[in-house]
């Protein structure tokens, strides 16, 4: 009885978190100059969540290691032949965090873990509820809505597209229908061109917008799409059945996308073809291409987060042991942080969170997984490695995903 006191207390403590984080229930505060923790996938066979707490001067220590009751997989790389390292999953947001819950996916049992984050240790990570099966195949991104409490996850195996379940004090409720996306992949998928990228809420959660990555290499082009949230008469939000596809001119590998904060009709988009974009949206959903950079020796800028501290965006490379920060407004280079010294191979997903950047590299095989931490605290071109976190013992090449609990 006492287990399932405390079990019902934890469950309870993380939807009434992820109530309070509604923007019209939430009162207005100077934001955090430091995060909680950060999250990430070890995406092994057995697949487990890495927590590693933030100290007050933004770096990491030695955290936890969850089992997420799901296996890891790896997508096929179409060069080699062979399972991919050091990507994947060829997506962003293999997990996320929404208020004191964290989801996470597991491509190779194609399911949906949740997890309660405890609010006396962001390490401290409870299963609520058991992994929900997934009607698609090679689950590879996922986001969280607290305002209509949905849980929506990106497929792109054979079965490629976007499903979605309720999050409860139970858990996570039956993920409803697949909304098919027609890219003709295999499970696993071969990649990383023609798969889907990343799905994620508008900032105002009235819309679910997802990545899709074309091949230039066939002349068949990407798309992003646009799917409303709708408000049934009891009140419980769903996703539409129906998107609107947009492949913005110039575009063609769109990737890892981050919304920017008091411009809610734009979002910032890598393009793994030659750097990033700023995309408008118009009322009906269509993208327009606002603001166009390509990167100089770039090889695959693919994973991006945008910083309130600076109120830029950062992007990364796996091939490409740097960071790029690009321009809000336009997406040109503000400035550049090479990072070769610390013998990373490459970057791929990462987060802000306060005066700080999380950036993870999977390594490749040979060269161990590690998180670099970037202090921007300066603003706007001030980036520069506060910490090269080693990831031995806890994660290696298949690592995947960045959440931050702030």
């Amino acid at each position: 009885m006492a287990r399932l006191l405390a079990k019902l207390l934890i469950v309870t403590t993380v939807l009434t978190s992820v109530a309070s984080a509604l923007p019209h229930q939430r009162k207005q505060k100077a934001p955090a100059t430091v995060g909680k923790a950060v999250y990430f996938l070890t995406n092994d066979a057995e697949n487990a969540v890495v927590a590693l707490p933030i100290g007050k001067d933004g770096t990491l220590s030695a955290g936890t290691v969850t089992k997420t009751g799901g296996a890891g997989a790896n997508s096929i790389d179409g060069a080699t032949k062979q399972p991919a390292v050091p990507d994947a999953l060829v997506g962003q947001s293999a997990l996320t965090v929404v208020g004191n819950a964290l989801f996470a996916v597991n491509a190779g049992s194609n399911t949906l873990t949740m997890m309660a984050i405890s609010k006396s240790d962001p390490t401290c990570l409870t299963m609520v509820g058991q992994p929900v099966a997934i009607p698609g195949e090679f689950p590879n991104t996922v986001a969280a809505s607290a305002k209509n409490k949905l849980a929506c996850v990106g497929t792109t195996g054979a079965k490629a597209g976007i499903s979605c379940a309720s999050i409860s004090a139970r858990g996570l409720g039956e993920m409803d229908t697949l909304r098919v996306f027609n890219i003709g992949q295999t499970t696993p998928p071969v990649g990383p061109t023609n798969t889907v990228s990343q799905t994620f809420f508008s900032a105002d959660e009235k819309a679910l917008l997802t990545t899709v990555k074309g091949d230039p290499a066939v002349n068949n082009t990407g798309f992003l799409s646009v799917f409303p949230v709708q408000q049934g008469a009891n009140g419980a939000a769903s996703l539409s059945t129906q998107d609107t596809r947009s492949s913005p001119a110039g575009t063609a590998v769109l990737f890892g996308s981050a919304t920017i904060p008091n411009n809610p009709n734009s979002i910032f988009v890598t393009d793994a073809s030659f750097g990033a974009t700023v995309l408008s949206l118009d009322q009906n959903g269509q993208a327009s291409v606002a603001g166009k950079q390509a990167i100089d020796g770039q090889k695959a800028t693919c994973w991006a987060t945008v910083s309130g501290a600076t109120n830029t965006a950062f992007v990364t490379d796996v091939a490409t042991n740097r960071v790029v920060e690009m321009s809000l407004d336009d997406a040109s280079i503000v400035s550049m942080l090479d990072l070769s010294a610390n013998g990373d191979a490459g970057l791929i997903d990462l987060r802000s969170a306060g005066n700080f950047v999380y950036a993870l590299s999977p390594g490749n095989g040979t060269t161990d997984a590690a998180v670099t931490v970037l202090d921007v605290s300066g603003g706007p071109g001030s980036m520069k490695q506060a910490q090269h976190f080693g990831l031995a013992g806890m994660a290696g090449a298949n690592a995947q995903g960045m959440a931050v609990l702030v």
